[in-house]
């Protein structure tokens, strides 16, 4: 374990890996001094890997290479876990090395020489000393007027919230973590091709410091038996990203998108060891915006749209609920006209509700909705996963989405509509279901 600094300035204790690759050139053999850093997100991404010269040795720098001895592979570039392993990532190391030698010679004086630069560098692992782009970055946190958001994943829903935050203008700076996706296959290639401002791409955790919201959409792509399986695909895969982001951004909000989302945001608590405030699933918030527009632009209820929800267990399991309960009306007919008149609204809005689909882009859009509550503090109220235990009288930690006031602390207030319909018992039921599958998790 030794101290890699990160382009930011920041270290963290690594596995570090040191040692040589035997490189067969022009009939002579040569072993290749190099070092890798194994990230705390491994194997899920890949080490960073430098070429370690001794004083009588120079840097040549090609298209694997580059002056500071960092190297790059396509077998990196390309890293996707499982496929992907350090003995693979060896072996190419040794092909690409015999076509272009990476190191040569140097004269005596020439040594000399690059023993101070070798003293010098070795300050930065990685590279450059970036310090007037690290005080303007500390300046403007300081002000709090820096609004960096960070995506995890870079498949569909990943690059829909890209577009949609850029789209809003509600970030000064979006980056984009691509921790296990190719980004040959991935959409990260045309991110780079059509080139967006203020996004950045990356594969390393430490791009991600000081993010004010961090958005997990990434879900695991295998072939798994069961349910249970997929999930639990996903809590391994989680394993190797919360820690990583939480490190590096320990103020952020962290909002999850993955699915189960309810499992998964609680998957992200534990991990994180954030406060529940901070730590939100996207829960029933799209759901919830398009139940309050059929009431009021294609049902052209009477009743406030706003005060119409979608709460519980995101997908089938979803329960309509009412903020402004009728029951305090005077007079018994006519709350038992209204409650009447809810409960068909209700019926037609849940069956123009079933034929809309949850597709990327909506999604996105429904994510950069919540980071403008987050990042301007507007304390807006929205439909999101959060910790229910002891509403409801459920007594288990789930999460289920609830709506809740939104702003720069996270959540500030949850608000529990009135149990009407059954309400509890269809929340006390997902809670069961949700609760039963944790369990059967390996955190």
């Amino acid at each position: 374990m030794n101290a890699y600094t990160f382009k930011d300035g920041s270290q963290k204790d690594l596995l570090n890996l040191s040692g040589t690759v035997p490189v067969k050139y022009q009939g002579n053999c040569y072993n290749i001094p190099i070092h890798l850093w194994i990230l705390d997100s491994h194997p899920f991404t890949p080490p960073i890997c430098f070429l370690k010269p001794t004083a009588n040795m120079g840097i040549s720098v090609g298209k694997h290479v580059d002056a500071r001895g960092r190297i790059y592979l396509p077998y990196l570039q390309n890293w996707s876990h499982p496929q992907s392993m350090i003995i693979g990532l060896l072996k190419e190391m040794t092909a690409k090395f015999e076509e272009e030698l990476p190191l040569y010679s140097l004269s005596s004086s020439d040594a000399a020489r690059q023993m101070e630069l070798l003293s010098y560098i070795a300050k930065f692992t990685e590279g450059e000393n970036n310090t007037q782009s690290k005080s303007k970055r500390d300046e403007e946190k300081s002000s709090g007027r820096f609004n960096k958001v960070t995506i995890i994943g870079a498949g569909d829903l990943g690059l829909a919230c890209i577009l949609a935050i850029s789209a809003k203008g509600v970030a000064d700076k979006v980056v984009v973590l691509d921790c296990s996706e190719s980004t040959i296959k991935g959409g990260t290639m045309d991110l780079e091709i059509f080139a967006l401002p203020n996004v950045e791409i990356s594969r390393d955790f430490s791009a991600t410091v000081d993010s004010k919201v961090v958005v997990l959409t990434v879900n695991h792509l295998g072939n798994a038996q069961s349910y249970l399986d997929v999930v639990q695909n996903n809590v391994d895969l989680f394993r190797g990203i919360i820690p990583s982001v939480s490190h590096y951004s320990q103020n952020s909000i962290l909002l999850v998108a993955s699915h189960p989302v309810e499992i998964m945001t609680y998957v992200t608590w534990k991990m994180s060891g954030f406060a529940k405030s901070r730590v939100i699933g996207i829960g029933c918030n799209l759901d919830s915006a398009r139940f309050q527009y059929i009431f009021a632009n294609l049902l052209k209820s009477q009743s406030r749209a706003e005060d119409t929800w979608i709460i519980g267990e995101q997908g089938e399991n979803k329960v309509p609920a009412w903020i402004a309960s009728t029951s305090g009306t005077s007079h018994h007919s006519e709350d038992l006209t209204n409650r009447n008149a809810q409960q068909l609204l209700t019926k037609r809005a849940m069956e123009v509700l079933k034929g809309k689909g949850q597709r990327s882009w909506s999604v996105g859009l429904s994510i950069a909705d919540l980071i403008d509550s987050i990042v301007n503090d507007k304390r807006k109220v929205h439909s999101l996963s959060t910790l229910v235990k002891g509403c409801y009288n459920i007594n288990c930690e789930v999460f289920l989405s609830m709506p809740c006031v939104l702003g720069i602390n996270g959540i500030t207030e949850v608000i529990k509509p009135p149990d009407e319909d059954n309400m509890a018992e269809k929340l006390q039921s997902s809670a069961a279901s949700i609760h039963d599958l944790q369990e059967q998790l390996k955190l």
